[in-house]
């Protein structure tokens, strides 16, 4: 009887076994199957932001290559200690006779310090500055750098050329071809110096901003894919949603004549007369050349100059690209029933987004 017993459990093992081999053999070939075809999407996806990178700076000029920083760039002007944080106010030399103001926010670290994640962080069209964003402006909702630094982030804040201790600064007489071009160079070289931290994780940095710097931290983005998170708030819609109302359209000269400033992009008027369908680039195919990293919109449906319907088109357009390269999560967008604003709650999901992404353990979470 033990023999039979023994006999039965041995056949129906085998049996088993012989039942599970293809199913292993199956699971194997179809994971393999799978790699082959996300290395494949990833390799397409390459090639298509290399073209948009093209695309975008036949609007913008092209972006100048950088120069390891020298301990000589960085010229400290003087520091404020906080409870949570030293600010610095810096001068930084980004290239041969071109220096641009910066705060440097250093949290303060208990016991053996270690590196900290960072983030580049953009202001709004604000005569301030940079000053708007450590909170001197005058509207509320806009300190992001002190925010961020308060959450325990290594945070640089620059002026972007005409604004802050850059008012003066003459678009005419510098080596790029458009404004924009020269903040995305500003902002890069910002990344060089935060990776030439020895208090910073070199891996683990994100770029946020409102408004003008809401597309800033868009066009940054898409060409340093050293950045792994970047935030916009109120920065963007479709060029074909952009609106501005009857009166700035003949101030401007047409309906996306604000991009045209030069502080902006001047070949969008020079080159592509105002024209939409000629201008090389979307909103869409800028965010596409962020994927697979993480990007977070907030886009408020009262904002008079950033459609929200033009988002939600670019959004579908995008969602597809994230999707295919498995990262459908990686692309967030919020719609707070707001105007031309970076509300409180709107800040918070996008701060704990930035958490998650860049794997951080946030000191402090209220924000005033």
């Amino acid at each position: 009887m033990g023999i039979t017993c023994n006999f039965i459990k041995s056949v129906t093992k085998l049996l088993w076994i012989f039942w599970c081999i293809p199913l292993f053999i199956m699971a194997q070939v179809n994971s393999s199957e799978h790699l082959i075809s996300v290395k494949k999407t990833q390799k397409t996806h390459e090639k298509n932001r290399n073209h948009i990178l093209t695309d975008m700076q036949k609007a913008m000029g092209k972006l100048p290559n950088r120069q390891l920083i020298k301990s000589t760039d960085i010229h400290v002007i003087d520091s404020v200690k906080e409870t949570s944080f030293i600010r610095y106010n810096i001068l930084f030399t980004v290239a041969k006779n071109e220096i641009i103001p910066v705060y440097l926010y250093i949290p303060v670290q208990i016991g053996t310090p270690k590196k900290l994640p960072a983030m580049l962080v953009l202001h709004e069209t604000d005569l301030l500055g940079r000053k708007a964003v450590d909170g001197q402006a005058t509207k509320p909702n806009r300190a992001h750098a002190r925010e961020l630094a308060e959450r325990g982030y290594v945070v640089i804040a620059p002026d972007f050329p005409s604004f802050g201790d850059q008012k003066d600064y003459n678009f005419d007489t510098d080596r790029y071809q458009s404004g924009t071009m020269k903040g995305i160079f500003n902002h890069m070289r910002c990344i060089d110096l935060l990776q030439s931290r020895a208090d910073v994780d070199p891996n683990a940095i994100g770029v946020i901003g409102h408004s003008l710097g809401g597309h800033n931290s868009i066009f940054v983005a898409a060409f340093d894919d050293r950045i792994k998170v970047a935030v916009s708030s109120c920065g963007w819609t479709q060029f074909e949603y952009y609106s501005i109302g009857e009166a700035a359209e003949k101030k401007y000269g047409g309906r996306l004549g604000p991009w045209a400033q030069t502080r902006y992009m001047p070949f969008l008027q020079t080159k592509y007369k105002l024209d939409g369908d000629r201008i090389p680039f979307n909103f869409d195919k800028a965010i596409a050349a962020i994927a697979p990293r993480a990007f977070f919109s907030v886009s408020p449906l009262r904002d008079s100059n950033f459609d929200y319907k033009g988002v939600e088109v670019g959004i579908s357009k995008v969602k597809p690209i994230y999707d295919s390269l498995g990262v459908p999560d990686n692309l967030q967008v919020r719609y707070p029933n707001a105007e031309h604003d970076f509300p409180v709650e709107s800040r918070q999901e996008a701060y704990a987004f930035i958490d998650k992404i860049l794997s951080h353990k946030p000191l402090n979470t209220v924000i005033k």
